[in-house]
């Protein structure tokens, strides 16, 4: 070969190094993973570092197109790959893991003396804590004053009776219907019962007319009273029916002894067609009479109220009514007629002696159970608390029967101080939101006073103990004043005292169970704080309702 045809040969090389888009591009060279190979990949490339510098910088942009994604694993021609130290140590640390020890590592450890001992000595205090907690356990329940079992009361044990005893005078529309539209109002005074009637027809001392079964025109109808039921029963409230037969009469509640063998057999019947329109029990007055004459019929009697229907399923009362005001005749009618509570005129007799208030409630109280026991001053033709004892008394008449031992009844508008006013059945006042003057807008002011007073100690029997069917300790009384305190087991204790006369009166009260001081729960006057106990001062017919946490 001549000197030309060199020359020529190398300007061809030369411009086939300079075209690479004439000239093929040869395949990348894969570049080995590991870090010493970067020796061998300079080594590799056949162009010397000067030529690769004569490259024109274009042809490393087009090359790039067809360069595999970042992270593949084969590397471009003619690239170099540094590593430096430092990384290849990071990699390696992060190559080296913590593994842990194996079990026969494990195994090897566990077993020295060391390890044993500790182990049985965190045993040992283990099971030495825990038996000392439950000796402790054991020893706090043993010294615990164990806890009074509450009686079985019933449900007109829980709250006041409430008796409307003239349904024409209760509401505007002078019916049942009206009756039923005052249930929530029944409700938000805690009334657990309401007392009704008599409805039933039965002209004055007329045997013959008497209808058990039918409701007067006067009261309203047959399905305003099952629609009344209904209403109360939803409010949470027991619906008792007054059958007394003669009520409208001037010859005793059951005509004439002649007549009490034919009217308790005829009461039989109604009261199994009373029992299914869902009543949830019975009043009665004079059931001395046919007790003492008819005691077959009369235990009959008994049965078919105590007994359950598919319509009544729960717990029925059987209530008696007697003019008796001694406690001593009480005591023995409870006994001899067996009703669930007798209403009588004991606390009636006595007017505002609050000595004879006192030796009648202590006597009833000592002989029965005050489960049995009920109070009440005026009854259903009886009177009002506002008429019985003075308007300025209400409030004082209201906690008394409230906080005695047993179920307080009262008449329909005992609650805001109704008056008879000359009226054995005075029209009910309901207050609306018109506006008053004067004396109007007082009266009105007094009215509420005294159902806000009659709800709020209501409610508080309803939901304290002591209260329901607490012990009964009388701590003081004279001929105008009293105070008894009403204890049940752990729970709070209340004090009620009272002073019916006309001056201040001051109650020393040292007893071993009072403490010095007393909070004052309500009162009469609406003042209230924390009292002494060996000097309680009552203004003129005032009375309080005391507080205090049981000793110890």
């Amino acid at each position: 070969m001549n000197t030309e045809e060199t020359n020529v040969d190398l300007k061809d090389a030369e411009t086939e190094d300079a075209d690479p888009k004439e000239a093929p591009n040869p395949d990348p060279v894969p570049v080995p993973a590991d870090a010493d190979a970067t020796e061998a990949d300079v080594s590799e490339a056949d162009l010397d570092q000067e030529e690769q510098e004569k490259q024109p910088m274009t042809g490393g942009a087009e090359r790039v197109e067809d360069a595999p994604p970042a992270g593949a694993a084969e590397e471009k021609n003619g690239s170099v790959k540094l590593k430096m130290p430092e990384e290849e140590g990071k990699e390696k640390e992060k190559e080296v893991k913590f593994t842990g020890l194996s079990k026969e590592e494990l195994l090897r450890v566990a077993g020295t003396p060391g390890w044993v001992r500790t182990r049985w000595s965190l045993l040992v205090v283990f099971w030495l804590g825990w038996l000392g907690m439950l000796g402790g356990a054991v020893l706090i329940v043993l010294q615990a004053p164990r806890c009074r079992d509450l009686p079985s009361s019933s449900w007109w044990n829980e709250g006041p009776m409430y008796q409307i005893g003239s349904i024409r005078a209760f509401s505007a529309l002078m019916d049942l219907k009206g009756v039923e539209q005052k249930v929530g109002r029944l409700s938000q005074m805690k009334v657990k019962g309401l007392l009704i009637g008599p409805i039933h027809e039965a002209p004055a001392d007329d045997v013959v007319g008497l209808r058990f079964e039918e409701v007067s025109s006067e009261s309203g109808t047959l399905d305003q009273f099952k629609d009344l039921v209904h209403a109360a029963h939803k409010k949470g409230i027991s619906v008792v029916l007054d059958l007394t037969p003669n009520y409208q009469g001037s010859s005793g509640p059951w005509f004439s002894n002649a007549s009490v063998t034919n009217v308790a057999e005829r009461l039989k019947s109604a009261l199994v067609f009373w029992m299914k329109q869902g009543v949830d029990g019975v009043q009665l007055s004079g059931v001395e009479r046919v007790a003492a004459m008819e005691p077959s019929l009369w235990t009959d009697i008994r049965a078919i109220v105590h007994n359950g229907t598919e319509e009544s399923p729960n717990k029925r009362v059987l209530i008696g009514v007697t003019e008796r005001s001694s406690a001593e005749d009480v005591s023995v009618l409870l006994n001899s007629t067996g009703v669930d509570l007798l209403v009588s005129g004991v606390l009636r007799a006595g007017g505002t002696d609050a000595a004879e208030h006192a030796a009648s409630v202590q006597l009833l109280y000592a002989s029965h159970s005050q489960l049995r026991l009920a109070w009440s001053l005026g009854g259903r033709a009886g009177g009002h608390l506002a008429s019985l004892g003075g308007a300025e008394l209400v409030k004082l008449h209201q906690l008394l029967l409230l906080t005695l031992p047993g179920t307080p009844v009262f008449n329909y508008g005992d609650e805001t101080g109704l008056s008879d006013e000359g009226n054995e059945f005075p029209r009910m006042l309901w207050d609306s939101d018109e506006e008053l003057n004067g004396t109007l807008k007082e009266e009105r002011a007094e009215r509420l006073s005294c159902l806000r007073f009659f709800s709020a100690v209501s409610e508080l029997r309803g939901k304290e103990r002591s209260l329901l069917f607490g012990d009964f300790l009388l701590l003081s009384n004279s001929s105008s004043s009293l105070a008894y305190l009403r204890t049940w087991d752990q729970s709070e204790r209340y004090l009620a005292a009272f002073n019916w006369a006309g001056e201040e009166a001051r109650l020393r009260l040292s007893e071993a169970a009072l403490p010095r001081q007393a909070e004052v729960v309500l009162r009469t006057d609406g003042s209230g704080g924390v009292v002494d106990l060996t000097e309680l001062r009552l203004g003129p017919g005032q009375a309080a309702l005391l507080r205090f946490p049981r000793a110890g």
